[in-house]
């Protein structure tokens, strides 16, 4: 029995396997740009020219198919980066740009594959010591067709960050947010618990913390962290990055604590979890990834069958 059932797990993975080749296999990534911003704009400097084209470096190498982008500075920064991108030979006709509470730096989503629906979360706000605030960046959510069988939804979020203010504790704050976007996240699952849902950006937070915490959830409606580890990027000859189990995985460096932490995520559903490609998945490393922002891109692969 025991030889029959490693026969039967075998056959399961090389079934897996073929699927997987036969399949179409798209990606999804994010990445905090670090102020990607044309002009200053309050206490935030312009993203010099030098650090911009290694933006582009970056995101010519992951190569992804939808890309969730935080800190982009507006509108003419969103463009000015599509340009450059599409002279490279990396065209996103389809994007998204969200601009919140805070209107330096905004949420932006490029896609290859077109949108069948839009949803700008830009006026959800909370009480926190007898104070209303809304949430800063706010939330962009798309719905994205990758083929005529095959479709999934998206929520980019980028979380206060843990610089303290003087209005409110920060992490509470952050934890507020967490709870607004993890309702979003069970309204979708009570309307279609298999639902196909990312949920990713930078949460500005570690694993443990109350708010990623209270964003993943538990039980059944609970999100699946991918937490790939760092890889170099696929190569030119058609190889592809593998970050392995157990590797290293942060994705932020914080200068003023010399620190390095994961901060940025992709979580997934149940239902969407089903076609993440473990093995294709990675934080991008590279040598000059410092030069482009402090974030480095995490970067999930899935096969567009359900």
């Amino acid at each position: 029995m025991k030889f029959l059932r490693c026969a039967l797990g075998f056959g399961a993975t090389v079934l897996w396997l073929q699927v997987a080749v036969a399949a179409d296999v798209f990606r999804v990534a994010t990445y905090n740009l670090e102020n990607y911003l044309l002009q200053p704009a309050g206490s935030r400097r312009a993203k010099s020219e030098e650090s911009r084209a290694a933006v582009h470096a970056i995101i010519k190498a992951i190569n992804a198919d939808v890309l969730a982008l935080q800190e982009v500075g507006g509108p003419e920064a969103l463009q000015e980066l599509r340009r450059a991108l599409k002279a490279e030979g990396l065209d996103y006709p389809f994007w998204e740009l969200v601009v919140g509470y805070d209107t330096n730096i905004n949420l932006a989503i490029l896609s290859r594959f077109p949108f069948t629906a839009r949803r700008a979360h830009t006026n959800d706000s909370y009480l926190l010591a007898g104070r209303r605030f809304s949430v800063r960046r706010g939330f962009a959510e798309v719905a994205v067709k990758v083929n005529e069988n095959y479709s999934f939804t998206l929520i980019n979020a980028h979380l206060k960050s843990r610089v303290p203010v003087p209005e409110a504790d920060h992490a509470e704050m952050r934890f507020e947010e967490a709870r607004i976007l993890r309702r979003k996240v069970e309204a979708a699952m009570a309307s279609n618990p298999m639902t196909n849902l990312i949920v990713l950006g930078d949460l500005n937070d570690t694993k443990d913390s109350r708010p990623l915490r209270v964003l993943i959830g538990q039980g059944r409606s609970r999100l699946i962290d991918t937490r790939p580890a760092e890889s170099s990027p696929p190569g030119a000859d058609g190889t592809t990055a593998t970050g392995q189990l157990g590797g290293v995985t942060w994705t932020y460096f914080y200068d003023r604590e010399d620190s390095y932490q994961r901060v940025d995520y992709i979580l997934l559903t149940p239902g969407m979890a089903r076609e993440w490609v473990p093995h294709q998945s990675y934080v991008l490393s590279v040598s000059n990834w410092i030069v482009a922002s402090d974030h480095r891109p995490v970067v999930a692969a899935f096969i567009a069958r359900d």
